[in-house]
């Protein structure tokens, strides 16, 4: 029996304001031939797939995001600081820097305030 991720899904108040800051930060383009895409639902690499990336949906659901993500993305990059002034430029904000165990890494939040870590290894 054969098992793998589908896709990594984002709960969000605007299905299409958050797949394009996602979009934007990982150079992916939104899936544009999806009938129902917009604020209630949104995606990348569903129909437009990049070998390698997993897919991601965002749903919109009716309550804020309340306390800290339990599972978070964790983004490599050859360059951390410029990595992060562009992310910071696209509308995400900056949380804390971290210097453990052998990593530097900056944790962010997205638009919807979900936390997100940029790390250069």
């Amino acid at each position: 029996m054969r098992t793998s991720i589908a896709a990594i899904t984002f709960d969000c108040r605007n299905a299409g304001t958050l797949a394009a800051f996602w979009s934007a930060a990982l150079s992916r383009p939104v899936d544009d031939d999806e009938s129902q895409a917009g604020e209630f639902f949104a995606s990348i690499g569903r129909t437009n797939q990049t070998l390698g990336m997993p897919a991601m949906m965002f749903i919109q659901v009716p309550e804020n995001k309340a306390v800290k993500n339990r599972v978070h993305l964790d983004l490599d990059t050859d360059d951390r600081e410029a990595t992060v002034d562009r992310l910071l430029e696209l509308g995400a904000t900056r949380v804390h820097e971290k210097d453990e165990w052998g990593v530097n890494w900056t944790t962010l939040l997205d638009p919807e305030g979900n936390e997100f870590c940029v790390a250069q290894h």
